[in-house]
C-alpha cells in the first residue's frame, strides 16, 4: 500500500515530482523513490508490507531497464503467479510488485485478468515511449489524472496534482449535484475541474500525447458464467470455501495484521473466518464507540468476541478528537467525506498504527452482494430511506447554482430490478463512496485496509445467485445468515442490519454547534456564497438547532465545503 505519482511531458521535473510525493507522504513513509528520464518522472511513497527489503523499493525496473512500474496496493495471489512466471522471468525480489511487472511483461494487458488484488499502477515502456496504467475491478485503490497541453499527471491523491501546479477550481456541476441529490459524481469524475479518476476495472494508455481508456472488467459478462441454478447447500459450501480463501490471501504480509469489527452480521462473518485460519490465533480486533447508548454497538461486539476471545481494542471517539482531527482529515480526503462516522473510523487506524498493526481487514461489500439494504425490498427506491424529511435542502441553494445540478442516472444492464440495484451500489454509489472514504482515512495514518468480501470471485458468485438465496420470507442476506449460524448464536446471526451510526445529529446541533456556526459564517464570507440563499441557510440552521434534525446530511455538506475551501 503506497502512493504513486507521475508526470509525462514538458513538466516532468525532479522538483515537481518531489512536491507531489511530499503531500502524500502519509501514504508511504518508509521510502520515497523517483525515476527520471527526458520527459518522464515517476514517483513512489512506500508503505512496506511485503518484502520489506530495499530491493523491493519503487519505482521498480526489470533487468533490461525497458519497463518501470509504480504500484499502489497488493496482488494477493502473487505467490501463485510467481510460480507460473518463474520459467520466463528471473526474479530479483520476493515482492508482489515484481510479480506484477513480470505478469505485464509476459501477458501484456491480459495480465489484469490474472490478478486477484487491489491495485492502481502505471508502467512506463522506454522502448515504445508509452504509459500503461490500470485500476482494480472495484476501484479499491485510487488513480487520479490531469491532461494539459504539454503534460500528463497522475497520482494517488488529488492534492498531489494540485501540488504540481494545477489550479484548484471547483467543478460546479458536481458540487451542485452533491448538494441537490447527494451525488458524489460518476466513476470518472471528481469535485475539481480538469481532474479525473480512472474508473475501477479500466485501464489507460498514453502514447504520443494521446489518451485511450478501456474497460477491462465487464462484470455483467462475468456473472453470466453462473446461469445454472445450483442447490442451496452446494452454493453455501462453495461460497464458504471462497470466503475462507479470500481471507487467507489477505493475511499475506510481512507485518502485523488485525481486523475491524462492529456489531453486525458482516463483522461476525469476518470474525468467524479469521479464527478458522491455522496459526492466526489472537488476532487483534478493533472497534470504535462514542459513549452514547443510542448508537454504540459494544454490547453486540463483546457478545461476538466472547465466542473467539480475540484481543479487543475499544477506541473511544470524543468531540475533542473530532475538533482536533477534522481539519487534517478534510485535507486528507480532498473531497466531501462521510461525516462523523468517517472521522470515528479514522481513529481506529490511528490506534492500530500505535500498536504497530499496519494491515487491517474490513467487512465492506456483503450488503451489495447478498442484498442486505432495506430498500432492496422496495419498488423504485430512493437512495436514502426511512427519513421523515428530505436530507437534501435544495431551498438553501441559489437558483443559478441549483440549475447546474443534474439528478444522477445509472445503467440498468439487467432485466431484474434487484440486480440493477445491487449493480448500482457496487459500481456507482455505496461501494465507490465507502472505498474512497476508507482509503483516505486508513492511509492518513500509514495503515493498509484490505477488503476480503470484495474479492471478485465472491462478489460475482453471490451476485449471480437467485433471489430466494438472498432474500427469503423477508429475511435478507439469507444464505449468509444460514452459513454463519453454524458458528454463532441466533442472537447474532438473526440480528437486523444496523447502519454505522454516531451521534452526528446531536453533536452538530449541540456540542459542535459553535464549530458548525463558524463554518457557516465562513461560507457566507467566501467566494462560494453565491451558491447559496444565505437567508434560507440561516433559517435551516436555526431550525436544526431548535430540534428539526431528522437529517444532518445538509449540515455536514456545509461543513465539508467550508473545510475544503479554507
Amino acid at each position: 500500500m503506497c502512493g504513486i505519482a507521475g508526470i509525462l511531458g514538458k513538466n516532468a521535473k525532479s522538483n515537481v515530482i518531489d512536491d507531489m510525493l511530499m503531500v502524500q507522504h502519509h501514504r508511504g513513509p518508509d521510502y520515497k523513490g523517483k525515476w527520471l528520464e527526458e520527459g518522464v518522472a515517476l514517483g513512489h511513497n512506500r508503505l512496506s508490507i511485503i518484502d520489506l527489503s530495499n530491493n523491493a523499493n519503487q519505482p521498480f525496473s526489470d533487468k533490461t531497464k525497458r519497463y518501470t512500474v509504480v504500484f499502489n496496493g497488493e496482488i494477493y495471489n502473487y505467490i501463485e503467479l510467481r510460480k507460473k512466471l518463474k520459467s520466463s522471468y528471473e526474479f530479483q525480489t520476493s515482492s508482489d510488485t515484481e510479480v506484477l511487472l513480470a505478469a505485464f511483461i509476459f501477458w501484456g494487458k491480459d495480465c489484469l485478468k490474472h490478478l486477484n488484488g487491489m491495485f492502481s499502477f502505471a508502467i512506463y515502456d522506454t522502448k515504445s515511449k508509452s504509459l500503461f496504467a490500470a485500476r482494480d475491478r472495484f476501484g479499491v485503490k485510487p488513480f487520479f489524472y490531469h491532461k494539459s497541453n504539454n503534460s500528463f499527471y497522475f497520482s494517488s491523491e488529488i492534492k498531489a496534482i494540485h501540488a504540481a501546479g494545477i489550479k484548484k477550481k471547483p467543478h460546479e456541476e458536481i458540487w451542485a449535484s452533491y448538494f441537490a441529490y447527494g451525488s458524489y459524481g460518476m466513476p470518472d469524475e471528481t469535485f475539481w475541474e480538469e481532474i479525473y479518476q480512472l474508473p475501477g476495472g479500466h485501464y489507460l494508455e498514453l502514447k504520443n500525447k494521446t489518451i485511450s481508456i478501456t474497460k477491462w472488467y465487464v462484470f455483467e459478462e462475468e456473472v453470466k458464467k453462473f446461469d445454472e441454478k445450483i442447490p442451496f447447500n452446494e452454493v453455501k459450501e462453495k461460497y464458504a470455501a471462497l470466503l475462507k480463501n479470500s481471507i487467507e490471501l489477505r493475511f499475506r504480509a510481512d507485518v502485523s495484521v488485525g481486523f475491524n469489527i462492529s456489531g453486525g452480521l458482516d463483522s461476525s462473518t469476518l470474525l468467524v473466518f479469521v479464527n478458522q485460519m491455522e496459526g492466526k490465533e489472537n488476532i487483534n480486533a478493533y472497534t470504535f464507540y462514542c459513549g452514547h447508548k443510542d448508537y454504540d454497538e459494544l454490547f453486540w461486539v463483546k457478545e461476538m468476541i466472547n465466542t473467539t476471545q480475540n484481543p479487543l481494542n475499544k477506541v473511544l471517539l470524543t468531540v475533542d478528537h473530532f475538533t482536533k482531527e477534522i481539519d487534517f482529515l478534510t485535507h486528507i480526503q480532498d473531497e466531501p467525506c462521510g461525516g462523523i462516522p468517517t472521522i470515528a473510523y479514522s481513529k481506529i487506524f490511528k490506534e492500530a498504527r500505535k500498536d504497530d498493526v499496519i494491515v487491517l481487514l474490513d467487512g465492506q461489500g456483503m450488503d451489495e452482494q447478498w442484498a442486505g439494504y432495506d430498500y432492496y425490498l422496495k419498488k423504485n427506491d430512493q437512495l436514502i430511506q426511512g427519513m421523515k424529511g428530505s436530507p437534501f435542502k435544495k431551498n438553501v441553494l441559489s437558483k443559478e447554482f441549483l440549475s447546474k445540478a443534474k439528478k444522477p442516472s445509472y445503467p440498468t444492464p439487467f432485466e431484474n430490478e434487484l440486480l440493477n440495484k445491487q449493480y448500482r451500489d457496487l459500481f456507482y454509489t455505496k461501494i465507490p463512496r465507502a472505498l474512497r472514504f476508507n482509503d483516505r482515512v486508513s492511509m492518513a495514518y500509514s495503515t493498509e485496509l484490505r477488503e476480503p468480501f470484495l474479492d471478485y470471485r465472491l462478489v460475482e458468485y453471490a451476485f449471480a445467485q437467485p433471489y430466494e438465496y438472498k432474500i427469503k420470507n423477508g429475511i435478507q442476506k439469507y444464505l449468509l445468515r444460514e452459513l454463519v449460524s453454524e458458528y454463532l448464536d441466533d442472537s447474532i446471526t438473526n440480528s437486523p442490519k444496523r447502519p454505522l451510526q454516531t451521534p452526528q445529529r446531536e453533536w452538530l446541533g449541540h456540542e459542535l454547534s459553535d464549530y458548525v456556526e463558524s463554518k457557516i459564517e465562513n461560507l457566507k464570507d467566501s467566494d462560494f456564497s453565491s451558491w447559496f440563499d444565505i437567508n434560507e441557510m440561516s433559517n435551516e440552521w436555526q431550525k436544526y438547532k431548535d430540534g428539526d434534525n431528522d437529517s444532518s446530511f445538509h449540515i455536514w455538506q456545509w461543513v465539508s465545503l467550508s473545510n475544503l475551501i479554507q
